[in-house]
């Protein structure tokens, strides 16, 4: 099965994610222009690589799934903070429940892991996502489903927004989405680009804020359900 990672300057943390990749689960790094010699540290470890010059996470998750070969794919970031070894459990819960989209809920694994502005922000978020019919608690970060279905729902976000975007379309269309625990811990190679900082914070909810406004709500005929890691709705 083919996993996804989005890269903008990963050449510390990602050998060891690559490492941490169960048996079965081939990396597809999408470089995002680095300029720490990520591509050829992941093209030496084994992975596809593709690059895609527009900057942003969407455009490199985009690209990255463009290039997968497998039924069924995962994206999970490169920089350590999420452990590949949930991918399976999480593999098996999409094709053992019937859900269309399996996503982590991060639980920080040590003090301090998650900043006080990140949290924040994603209670915001996940709140506005509730107003929108998609019940979850976190905004996907890392994710499982069959890859023509991602395609097809037509996400045009290219920027951090992309994630917000998935789960709203996957609302409108109706998608069983179960949200599962996943531990967060420490980045490697020094704080995250996006939660590490407060502007960091503030340009990440912009964009997503961005694409909750732009996407339609899902219908109140057909909303999205969301499970708990128990695989019961709520």
């Amino acid at each position: 099965m083919d996993v996804v990672l989005p890269c903008l300057d990963e050449a510390e943390a990602l050998p060891g994610v690559l490492a941490a990749l169960p048996d079965g689960f081939d990396a597809v790094v999408c470089d995002n222009g680095s300029t720490d010699g990520t591509p050829g540290i992941a093209a030496e470890l084994g992975a596809l690589v593709v690059h895609e010059a527009r900057p942003g996470y969407g455009a490199a998750v985009h690209a990255g799934l463009e290039a997968t070969r497998t039924d069924v794919v995962a994206v999970i970031d490169a920089d350590g903070s999420l452990d590949p070894a949930e991918l399976p459990a999480m593999v098996r819960l999409l094709l053992d429940t019937g859900a269309d989209l399996v996503v982590g809920r991060r639980v920080p694994a040590a003090r301090g892991v998650w900043p006080w502005h990140a949290r924040v922000s994603n209670l915001v978020l996940s709140g506005l996502m509730r107003t929108r019919g998609v019940a979850v608690r976190d905004i996907a970060p890392i994710r499982v489903a069959r890859r023509r279905a991602l395609l097809d729902l037509g996400i045009t976000d290219r920027a951090f927004g992309y994630p917000l975007e998935l789960l709203i379309r996957a609302g409108a269309a109706g998608w069983r989405v179960r949200e599962v625990d996943v531990a967060y811990r420490p980045r490697a190679g020094g704080r995250s680009k996006v939660s590490g900082s407060v502007k960091g914070t503030v340009r990440a909810v912009r964009d997503m804020s961005k694409a909750i406004a732009r996407t339609r709500p899902a219908p109140r005929s057909a909303p999205s359900t969301a499970l708990d890691d128990r695989g019961t709705t709520r």
